[in-house]
């Protein structure tokens, strides 16, 4: 049976609508609440959210349904996802919500849990919440009924973590940061953890309004952050998205820097320094061949999964890597967190910046992307890869690219769209080869 409200990363909507209002909003801290219930001890739930409007009011829905049930509440206020799994863990909380659409408009938000390891929860546990949304909960005794509190060192205890992960001997005196906090959850902690390990610091994106997150600025509209990096100076550019577990980097001279190079940097320092565990790195099927090939020229692998950096980290957790991502910038380093984290990933960058004595234009390109082009074809119903025209048409593109490029085909999970994605080194033949088959999809799907 699939799920109705969880998505890859939570349950996510317009606010106010559909499965997004206040009143779903408890339903799931009741029915949530409620699966954690175990053991005999005091139960506690943590709650942190970004800075959209509507987290005050999901944010309140969700005490209410916890408590409800009989679990106490500890809220952390604006904090990036990242932190909010740790200090699950660190708190010992029986459950983490994160209350945040990520990189969406501020008219968006969502509910994301995690279990007391810090992990996000199983497949079995979200269809557990889900089939108890409809039903009628057992509510805690009057004298049971949870407390709720706001502790006020929530950031922090993050920021000591987040500079945990560099080695003590490592400072970041003399270095210019620009950081975008794209007006969301790290507005506060990320300037601040770069400015106490000695660097000077370019905010931008750090006054939230709550209309404002991921409004031209932040990891998904880097142009804020181009035009900071080169008017001011800096030595490199750090753009976060609206929950901080999504990171581009931008160079001194304003270039984009993506997650694949990232990935790159990352997995190639850990084999240098023996700590890169798997023998590789784990990625999506959407990372560039050039980082498989620069990768495969280190001895290293590339394990490629679905779009998603749930399937990212289940891949990480099974086969034992340490470094996984996605190119759009999702960092998983397993030795420092549990989910992805922009903030932590832009210290393993920066500290490789000083080490190296390089330009972050010299550390940050070690491979040629090869000519990669995505494409979306909007459909209104049906199944268009499924017509046997569409078939025909991709069975001859994949023929076309063996041995020189890859194809990537794929229905969007969040909206009626067909993704084409094709790379390889001859840039005419990848256009051509979804250009023929954006046209096939079209045809059946008009």
């Amino acid at each position: 049976m699939g799920k109705q409200f969880f998505g890859t990363d939570g349950i996510r909507g317009r606010t106010n609508q559909g499965a997004m209002t206040a009143a779903m909003a408890m339903k799931v801290g009741q029915a949530a609440g409620t699966r954690f219930l175990r053991g005999t001890h005091r139960h506690r739930v943590v709650i942190g959210k970004d800075t959209r409007l509507s987290g005050y009011m999901l944010e309140n829905a969700m005490v209410a349904g916890f408590t409800s049930v009989g679990m106490d509440v500890v809220l952390l206020g604006p904090m990036p996802t990242p932190a909010v799994a740790l200090l699950t863990r660190e708190l010992r909380a029986d459950v983490g919500v994160m209350i945040s659409a990520s990189h969406n408009p501020y008219e968006d938000n969502g509910i994301k849990l995690f279990g007391p390891d810090g992990f996000k929860l199983s497949d079995e546990d979200e269809l557990a919440i889900e089939a108890m949304l409809g039903q009628d909960l057992d509510l805690a005794a009057s004298a049971e009924i949870g407390r709720a509190r706001r502790i006020d060192d929530a950031r922090g205890r993050y920021i000591h973590a987040v500079k945990a992960s560099l080695p003590s001997t490592v400072r970041l005196d003399g270095l210019k940061i620009a950081v975008d906090c794209a007006n969301g959850a790290a507005y506060q902690v990320a300037p601040s953890a770069f400015w106490e390990l000695g660097a000077e610091i370019v905010a931008v994106g750090v006054n939230p309004n709550g209309k404002n997150i991921n409004e031209r600025c932040g990891s998904t509209h880097v142009e804020l952050l181009q035009e900071t990096v080169v008017s001011s100076g800096a030595d490199i550019g750090i753009a976060l998205d609206g929950d901080a577990d999504r990171l581009i980097v931008v160079d001194e001279k304003g270039k984009t820097v993506d997650g694949d190079q990232i990935m790159a940097l990352i997995g190639s320092q850990f084999a240098a320094q023996g700590i890169l565990r798997g023998g590789g790195v784990v990625a999506t099927v959407m990372s560039n061949l050039g980082l498989e090939r620069y990768l495969n020229g280190l001895g290293l692998n590339l394990e490629r999964t679905a779009v998603g950096d749930r399937h990212v980290l289940e891949r990480m957790r099974s086969g034992g890597y340490n470094v996984g991502g996605e190119q759009s910038g999702h960092m998983i380093l397993l030795d420092h967190a549990t989910t992805g984290d922009g903030t932590v990933a832009a210290l393993q960058v920066i500290s490789a910046l000083v080490q190296s004595g390089k330009r972050a234009s010299e550390l940050l390109h070690l491979f040629d992307p090869v000519p990669q082009l995505l494409r979306n074809v909007r459909f209104s119903g049906g199944k268009p890869l499924e017509a046997g025209s569409v078939k025909a048409v991709i069975a001859d593109a994949e023929a076309s690219l063996v041995g020189r490029g890859r194809l990537v085909i794929r229905p969007s999970g969040t909206e009626p769209v067909i993704r084409v994605m094709a790379e390889g080194d001859d840039a005419s033949e990848v256009e051509a080869v979804v250009a023929s088959i954006c046209d096939a999809v079209a045809e059946v799907a008009a």
